[in-house]
């Protein structure tokens, strides 16, 4: 188990980039947020099986590839917070 964290960058707002993260996220064993960042950024925020957080990442490049940029990930333990995935506001 782990804490991923997931900052987005490139041409990521106003694609549909939470919705499809939040769609994406609910076919794995993880839990946490995805919400855009007012510098133009998308957050992600993941806790779950280390294959399960990859498969995420993997499948979001895959479909938005062409809009992302950049990736930073940042690996923390896992504080079990979460109970679901959500898109915060």
């Amino acid at each position: 188990m782990q804490r991923r964290t997931c900052l987005f960058s490139g041409r990521v707002q106003g694609v549909g980039f939470r919705y499809t993260a939040h769609n994406i996220a609910l076919q794995h064993d993880v839990s946490g947020y995805v919400r855009n960042l007012a510098d133009g950024r998308v957050e992600m925020v993941m806790e779950g099986p280390e294959e399960e957080i990859a498969a995420v990442v993997r499948s979001l490049s895959e479909r938005l590839g062409g809009y992302i940029k950049q990736v930073d990930e940042e690996v923390y333990p896992p504080t079990g917070e979460f109970r679901q995935f959500l898109i915060r506001h």
